[in-house]
């Protein structure tokens, strides 16, 4: 077994356990029901499927229009050499809420009824337009790279020359509906737990989007590095780090104006569940990453980069399952945990997502960019931050 293992490879192994275990939920699912699959009832319909396939998978791969409205519109062009894998990332993120969203649906068949059938005065339909549209200009925006690697000049010249019409039309279809999948929770405000609601939601699922799509950015980067054995773009990931900050200090106060607003902060006192939950969510989301990114010193170095980002991306995701699962329980009457289909289901999905990334990777010019596209470091600044960093090092290594 021992030898197995170390031929075929550990985590070949896992993924393989993974998608077979997924595949099997997924006929459970599709030739058995949603009864037969999962935790759902009718007094709670949403569950992992919408809480953590959509609300986080789509909040988690904000960093594409992020970093392509900083790159294209505010023509910061040193930030080119991460561009790349993080379009790819967001595309593979909205993909695959795509495919989650056709395991919640009863009737997923039916999903193109939101091409022709138009509901205007409904958050969902605009939710299911911008995610659809959406998709389609981060694939026009990934395309030059496919497009090199068959050598499709003419092509990617073409394509070029829209390339910043459609980054605008991408920020705005993002700002939509990042958005709106907080006004899809204003029509419960006697259903949700007031520590949660709020009347700017959608304001909240926005800037926290921003906030994550940017520590998103940082993990990405970190795997990547381990997994194609390439270094670290650390001068460039500093200053993404130094807007995360930024972003979770924006969140931070709306958020305590807005409890102050709602006169609701005894409720952060009150000993039951969803303030033990609302207080994991900040102390993990926010305060940790906080105390460790707005320090220099920590954020130049790449393990304590890599910590805070993590603790970024967890408390995003505690965030919207609190939100979509949470916060509505008590209304509810019920407890939800999702079935192990449910489970195995959305661990296929993710790990699909990064099986996709790695031979995407592998096999494309993700990780370069032309010669010349970018601003070059000065050489001074790069000699500054070598020197920066090194010394933060020495002296972590010195204290450990």
């Amino acid at each position: 077994m021992k030898k197995f293992l170390t031929t075929f490879g550990f985590w070949k192994v896992v993924a393989v356990a993974i998608i077979t275990a997924g595949l099997y939920s997924t006929y459970v699912r599709f030739f058995h029901g949603l009864g037969a699959s999962t935790n759902l009832s009718d007094k709670f319909p949403w569950g992992i499927w919408i809480g953590f396939d959509v609300l986080c998978g789509v909040g988690l791969a904000a960093g594409g229009f992020t970093l392509a409205s900083i790159v294209y519109i505010f023509n910061i062009k040193r930030f080119e050499p991460i561009i790349r894998p993080t379009i790819l990332t967001a595309f593979l993120g909205y993909v695959l809420v795509i495919v989650g969203l056709m395991f919640d649906l009863g009737r997923p068949l039916q999903i193109w009824h939101a091409i022709i059938m138009w509901n205007p005065r409904s958050v969902m339909f605009e939710v299911a337009w911008c995610v659809m549209l959406y998709t389609t200009v981060l694939a026009l925006e990934f395309s030059p790279v496919v497009l090199e690697r068959f050598k499709m000049e003419r092509t990617i010249k073409a394509v070029k020359r829209i390339s910043i019409p459609l980054i605008i039309l991408g920020v705005l279809l993002s700002t939509l509906h990042q958005s709106s999948l907080g006004s899809l929770f204003l029509i419960v405000p006697d259903k949700m737990y007031p520590l949660w609601y709020s009347a700017y939601m959608p304001v909240f699922f926005y800037v926290s989007a921003i906030a994550a799509g940017c520590a998103m950015v940082i993990f990405e980067s970190f795997l990547s590095s381990r997994a194609f054995k390439r270094g670290l773009e650390m001068h460039l990931l500093t200053e993404i780090a130094r807007i995360c900050v930024v972003m979770l200090a924006v969140l931070t106060m709306m958020k305590v104006v807005d409890l102050a607003d709602r006169k609701v902060f005894p409720l952060l006192l009150v000993p039951r569940f969803e303030t033990y939950m609302y207080w994991a969510e900040v102390l993990v989301g926010i305060v940790i990453p906080f105390a460790i990114l707005s320090q220099r010193r920590l954020r130049t170095h790449t393990t304590w980069i890599f910590t805070g980002a993590a603790f970024v991306v967890a408390g995003f995701v505690m965030n919207r399952m609190n939100i979509a699962i949470t916060a509505l329980e008590g209304w509810s009457g019920t407890t939800y945990f999702p079935s192990i289909t449910e489970f195995m289901i959305t661990v296929m999905i993710v790990t699909i997502g990064f099986i996709a990334f790695y031979f995407i990777a592998k096999y494309f010019p993700v990780f370069t960019h032309e010669e010349g596209e970018g601003e070059p470091v000065p050489a001074h600044a790069a000699a500054a931050w070598k020197r920066d960093i090194d010394s933060v090092n020495t002296m972590m290594e010195a204290r450990n």
